[in-house]
């Protein structure tokens, strides 16, 4: 019995995950998980991750996306300059994409499957490269996916130890047409749509070998400096 999670089913791009999972049939169970499924979970309670945890164990998962990411939200948006961080409101982007994250790897990776080949995948973001950082701005979110990319490298070191067949990497989706998106889109990139980008996503992450495990890639299975 092969089984597929998502955390954060309910996304634009963890939706497209989900139901591109269930259209190519590769696994007998697909389950979307929200604040809103059953069992239900949120990023900033971890006793919610640990029982959606419990709940999946059982199907020892092969493959686990992590499709979440907060840029703006209620009173947040991205700083133009390090002179506007507010140090409350970057603790919240960090709970959302880092601690949260964190947490699901914290009580999921000990169950995913060991006997055979598995995959443990974040959405992070290339503006989180320190490497490619040329533009400055959106601290707080640059911030905290560095941090998330961090989390995934230490995730997958621990797991080579007891999953040495077991792959934990962090994937950026490009620009999506999503609400985390909107409005933040600069002129002249690519956007694409949630279907496609799950396609892509779902095609690189069945290509990669557990050497790789560790890395942070785009949605083509290109390296991305950290």
């Amino acid at each position: 019995m092969r089984s597929a999670v998502v955390f954060g089913s309910t996304g634009g791009i963890g939706a497209a995950l989900t139901s591109e999972l269930s259209r190519m049939g590769g696994f007998d169970t697909v389950l979307g998980l929200s604040r809103h499924s059953v069992p239900a979970f949120d990023l900033v309670d971890e006793p919610s991750i640990r029982d959606a945890a419990r709940h999946i164990a059982p199907l020892k998962p092969a493959l686990v996306v992590v499709a979440t990411g907060m840029l703006r939200g209620k009173g947040i948006e991205p700083e133009k300059t390090i002179r506007a961080i507010d140090p409350a409101r970057m603790a919240g982007v960090f709970a959302i994409n880092a601690i949260g994250p964190a947490a699901v790897m914290k009580h999921v990776l000990p169950a995913m499957q060991r006997d055979e080949r598995s995959v443990f995948a974040v959405l992070s973001a290339k503006v989180g490269s320190i490497g490619d950082n040329r533009l400055g701005g959106w601290a707080s979110y640059r911030a905290s996916k560095a941090a998330l990319n961090q989390l995934v490298r230490t995730a997958a070191i621990e797991l080579r130890r007891t999953h040495p067949k077991a792959i934990c990497v962090a994937i950026h989706p490009g620009t999506v047409a999503t609400a985390l998106s909107s409005g933040f889109a600069a002129t002249g990139l690519e956007i694409q749509q949630p279907a496609e980008a799950a396609r892509d996503i779902l095609k690189c992450l069945n290509a990669l070998q557990s050497d790789q495990s560790g890395g942070f890639f785009d949605r083509f299975g290109q390296p991305i400096p950290f």
